[in-house]
This record gives C-alpha cells, structure tokens and sequence, in this order.
C-alpha cells in the first residue's frame, strides 16, 4: 500500500471530501501561525509586550507542528476510506 500518492484525492467522492476538510483544516492552521508569528514579532519590538510575543510565537510553533499532522490524518482517513487498492495497480 502507497501512502502521499498526489492522485489519492481522486479515488471516489469520499476521497475528495477528506482531501477538502484536509486542505481547509491546513489552509486555516498555516495562516493562524504565519500570522501569530507576525504579531508576535511585532510585540518584541516593546519590552512591556515581550511576554505576550513570546507566548504567541509558541502558540504559532505548535500550529505549524500542527500541519504534518492533519496531512497524515488525512492519508489514514483515505486508508480507511478504502479503495487502495487502486494504487497498487499502477
């Protein structure tokens, strides 16, 4: 069995929502970080903000952590999903 096939997503109607959800959860997870980590970045330039950076750049480490992982939900919500089969008749 082949997991992170790029053609996973097209394998049935249930494939493609996964990938959907996936992509929106990612999508949101990505630009929540990148975005803690801007404002973070903004409040280290005042010494009376500095504890509040710190706190939003690890909040923003642990989004980004966040991201391998929904791409590896996503990859056993398709296992469980079924038809993987498909990919070892290629």
């Amino acid at each position: 069995m082949k997991i992170f096939n790029p053609d996973s997503h097209t394998f049935s109607e249930r494939h493609k929502a996964i990938y959907a959800y996936c992509e929106l959860a990612y999508t949101i997870v990505d630009f929540s970080a990148a975005a803690l980590f801007v404002i973070g970045s903004i409040l280290f330039f005042s010494e009376a903000t500095t504890y509040v950076g710190t706190w939003l750049f690890l909040v923003g480490s642990v989004l980004f952590g966040l991201r391998p992982t929904i791409k590896l939900y996503r990859e056993f919500a398709y296992i469980r999903a079924g038809q993987y089969q498909k990919v070892s008749d290629n």
